[in-house]
């Protein structure tokens, strides 16, 4: 496996310069928060791809979606790393923190990036971390695709797979060579969909569209893969996997480690903490915990 391109590096260096942004996080009670992990890894050509699944039908929330490995805090003292880490081990077999990996593996925590919140009224913290692959020191290194084998918990996740980091700047799919844009299906503009929507002002809805057929594609013992019923068949296996971008996530993470602008429209502002302390202020955090 090669080390990281000077693209991918330098997205690195961004995240791990954009730190930790000041949050209203922990004001927010513990049954209203939750994390997500963006966990990044460098595939054969050095560029950066992410892990995504797909939720299970089995869920009372978002069945069938595309999400990032996540969920909610157990307690008080939990920081958002740890959520997220703790929810990834549970979900896709991700060594928790603290659990040694096999040489040359390890995982580096980058930033945390500013609070979402959810349509379930959650305040949501994405937090991102490298699987790095490469040891510089003694020059080891490994294939993170093929070394990585996760252990889905099938009541929670139906699928993982991954998708290039950088595509979610794009508005067509982006490849390496020619031979890898004749694997993929369809065309180069199926990639994107986007749209204007009304969401307290003009909201930009992103819909992702990634390629399936030509990568490793880890399933769930319950997912049938000749399903055509049910949430799960969102995952085709001649096609491609949808990622509905309700909250900015993919796009505003591959703003930040890239430097660039997107090549659609879309909305500027990072995050919503601002939604965060309005909810804070009018106590719909405590209302909304009261009617659960």
């Amino acid at each position: 496996m090669p080390k990281l391109n000077e693209r991918s590096a330098r997205a690195i260096e961004r995240l791990r310069a954009f730190g930790t942004p000041e949050t209203n996080y922990f004001q927010v009670p513990v049954k209203k928060r939750a994390a997500v992990l963006y966990l990044l890894f460098a595939d054969k050509h050095g560029d950066l791809r992410v892990i995504v699944t797909i939720r299970s039908s089995n869920l009372n929330s978002f069945p069938g979606h595309a999400a990032l490995p996540g969920g909610r805090a157990d307690s008080e003292a939990e920081t958002p790393f740890q959520t997220a880490r703790r929810e990834a081990n549970e979900e896709i077999g991700l060594p928790g923190i603290g659990t040694p990996l096999p040489s040359p593996f390890s995982i580096e925590h980058l930033c945390e990036f500013p609070c979402v919140v959810s349509v379930t009224d959650i305040a949501v913290r994405p937090c991102v971390a490298f699987l790095h692959s490469y040891n510089e020191k003694t020059g080891e290194d490994a294939d993170a695709e093929e070394a990585f084998m996760p252990q889905l918990d099938a009541k929670e996740v139906a699928a993982v797979f991954s998708a290039r980091f950088h595509n979610f700047l794009s508005s067509e799919d982006e490849v390496f060579d020619e031979t890898e844009r004749r694997e993929l299906p369809g065309q180069p503009r199926d990639w994107y969909h986007g749209y204007w929507a009304e969401h307290n002002g003009p909201w930009r809805m992103h819909n992702f569209y990634v390629p399936i057929t030509n990568q490793r594609i880890t399933k769930s013992r319950r997912l049938s893969v000749s399903s055509t019923e049910g949430t799960d068949s969102n995952l085709s296996p001649e096609e491609r996997a949808k990622v509905l971008e309700k909250k900015h996530l993919w796009v505003d993470a591959a703003r930040i480690a890239f430097d660039e602008e997107p090549q659609f429209d879309y909305n500027k502002k990072l995050g919503e903490e601002h939604v965060l302390r309005e909810f804070l202020a009018s106590g719909r955090f405590e209302k909304a915990k009261a009617r659960h």
